[in-house]
């Protein structure tokens, strides 16, 4: 950050007093700019044994496979923004939703947090940042084009909990090694 967002001027990187890290201070406004984690939301959206899927049409890592997932926006609870992203790039309703499992990502300052749910209606298309969506089965599953890491962990996870039927709310940290496959650590 090279300039504030509230004046325009200069900004400068120090620890503030009563604070443990260096933030970005504006010394003409005196405003501290926090950076902080971003909420990543996302659905895991079935319809029987068959598992939705979207091409993804915007970069990061265009034209690979993920699940319906963004940012979450201001004013809205994970769950609401998960839907949103499953109604905004697969135009699919889910219903039954629970939460389902929550990644850590320290080293991109990210949080993904996903729910699992049925298909309502069966319906679904490609919105505006997918270029195609499908439900895969198991065995159809194009695991050479999953967009990130997390997707497949996800994915592989969920067919275990499939086969057991118990599918318990899992959190932990990815190892920072993923991110070197997808140059994550780069952005």
């Amino acid at each position: 950050m090279n300039f504030c967002s509230e004046c325009g001027k200069p900004v400068d990187k120090r620890i503030p007093e009563g604070d443990d890290r260096p933030r970005y201070i504006c010394d003409h406004c005196n405003i501290i700019h926090y950076h902080n984690p971003k909420v990543v939301v996302g659905c895991l959206i079935t319809s029987g044994d068959r598992i939705l899927l979207c091409r993804r049409a915007i970069e990061p890592r265009k034209n690979y496979w993920t699940v319906p997932a963004g940012f979450m926006e201001n004013g809205e609870t994970m769950l609401q923004g998960a839907l949103r992203e499953s109604q905004e790039e697969a135009c699919a309703a889910v219903e039954g939703e629970t939460l389902y499992r929550l990644f850590d990502i320290p080293h991109i300052n990210q949080v993904y947090v996903f729910y699992r749910g049925e298909l309502r209606d069966g319906a679904f298309a490609a919105g505006p940042e997918s270029l195609d969506v499908q439900l895969f089965d198991e065995s159809e599953i194009p695991w050479q084009e999953i967009a990130f890491p997390v997707v497949t962990d996800l994915l592989t996870e969920y067919l275990e909990d499939r086969k057991n039927g118990v599918y318990p709310v899992r959190v932990d940290q990815p190892s920072p090694l993923w991110a070197e496959h997808t140059g994550w650590n780069k952005r």
